[in-house]
Protein backbone atom coordinates (compact mmCIF):
# COMPACT_ATOMS: atom_id res chain seq x y z
CA UNK A 1 0.00 0.00 0.00
CA UNK A 2 2.80 2.44 0.83
CA UNK A 3 4.53 1.59 -2.45
CA UNK A 4 1.46 2.75 -4.37
CA UNK A 5 1.61 6.35 -3.07
CA UNK A 6 2.08 9.07 -5.66
CA UNK A 7 4.39 12.05 -5.05
CA UNK A 8 1.44 14.40 -4.46
CA UNK A 9 0.01 12.07 -1.81
CA UNK A 10 3.38 11.87 -0.07
CA UNK A 11 3.65 15.67 0.00
CA UNK A 12 0.13 15.90 1.42
CA UNK A 13 1.02 13.45 4.20
CA UNK A 14 4.19 15.41 5.02
CA UNK A 15 2.20 18.67 5.10
CA UNK A 16 -0.35 17.18 7.51
CA UNK A 17 2.45 15.93 9.80
CA UNK A 18 4.10 19.37 9.83
CA UNK A 19 0.77 21.04 10.59
CA UNK A 20 -0.01 18.61 13.40
CA UNK A 21 3.34 18.64 15.17
CA UNK A 22 4.91 21.90 14.04
CA UNK A 23 8.20 22.44 12.27
CA UNK A 24 10.08 23.08 15.54
CA UNK A 25 8.97 19.82 17.13
CA UNK A 26 9.89 17.50 14.22
CA UNK A 27 13.72 17.57 14.64
CA UNK A 28 13.32 16.81 18.35
CA UNK A 29 11.03 13.90 17.56
CA UNK A 30 13.50 12.57 14.99
CA UNK A 31 16.34 12.78 17.54
CA UNK A 32 14.37 10.89 20.15
CA UNK A 33 13.43 8.27 17.55
CA UNK A 34 17.12 7.86 16.68
CA UNK A 35 18.05 7.49 20.36
CA UNK A 36 15.35 4.88 20.81
CA UNK A 37 16.63 2.96 17.79
CA UNK A 38 20.20 3.03 19.17
CA UNK A 39 19.00 1.80 22.58
CA UNK A 40 17.00 -1.00 20.99
CA UNK A 41 19.96 -2.05 18.86
CA UNK A 42 22.41 -2.03 21.78
CA UNK A 43 20.03 -3.96 24.02
CA UNK A 44 19.41 -6.54 21.31
CA UNK A 45 23.18 -7.02 20.96
CA UNK A 46 23.55 -7.30 24.76
CA UNK A 47 20.76 -9.88 24.97
CA UNK A 48 22.31 -11.87 22.14
CA UNK A 49 25.72 -11.72 23.83
CA UNK A 50 24.19 -12.79 27.17
CA UNK A 51 22.46 -15.70 25.45
CA UNK A 52 25.69 -16.84 23.82
CA UNK A 53 27.61 -16.73 27.11
CA UNK A 54 24.86 -18.65 28.92
CA UNK A 55 24.84 -21.34 26.24
CA UNK A 56 28.63 -21.67 26.33
CA UNK A 57 28.87 -21.77 30.14
CA UNK A 58 28.65 -25.20 31.77
CA UNK A 59 25.88 -25.81 34.28
CA UNK A 60 27.02 -24.71 37.73
CA UNK A 61 26.18 -26.57 40.90
CA UNK A 62 24.32 -24.75 43.72
CA UNK A 63 27.54 -24.71 45.77
CA UNK A 64 29.34 -22.91 42.92
CA UNK A 65 26.51 -20.43 42.61
CA UNK A 66 26.60 -19.62 46.32
CA UNK A 67 30.34 -18.96 46.13
CA UNK A 68 29.91 -16.32 43.42
CA UNK A 69 30.11 -12.69 44.47
CA UNK A 70 27.12 -10.40 43.85
CA UNK A 71 27.31 -8.50 40.59
CA UNK A 72 26.70 -4.74 40.37
CA UNK A 73 23.36 -3.89 38.69
CA UNK A 74 23.50 -3.17 34.97
CA UNK A 75 22.33 0.17 33.63
CA UNK A 76 20.82 1.21 30.32
CA UNK A 77 22.12 4.40 28.78
CA UNK A 78 20.08 6.41 26.29
CA UNK A 79 23.19 7.60 24.49
CA UNK A 80 26.93 7.33 25.11
CA UNK A 81 27.85 9.72 27.91
CA UNK A 82 24.23 10.57 28.74
CA UNK A 83 23.96 9.82 32.45
CA UNK A 84 20.77 11.79 33.06
CA UNK A 85 18.58 9.17 31.40
CA UNK A 86 20.36 6.01 32.56
CA UNK A 87 18.45 3.74 34.90
CA UNK A 88 19.19 0.46 36.66
CA UNK A 89 17.98 -2.73 35.06
CA UNK A 90 15.92 -5.05 37.22
CA UNK A 91 16.74 -8.57 36.17
CA UNK A 92 15.27 -11.73 37.64
CA UNK A 93 17.67 -13.98 39.46
CA UNK A 94 19.25 -16.05 36.69
CA UNK A 95 20.12 -18.89 39.02
CA UNK A 96 16.45 -19.78 39.57
CA UNK A 97 15.61 -20.01 35.88
CA UNK A 98 15.86 -23.41 34.31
Amino acid sequence: MIGNLKPLEILLIIAVIVLLFGAKKLPEMARSLGKSARILKSEAKAMKKDGETEDAAPAATPADQAAQQPVAPRTIQAAPGDVTSSRPVSEPNRTTQG
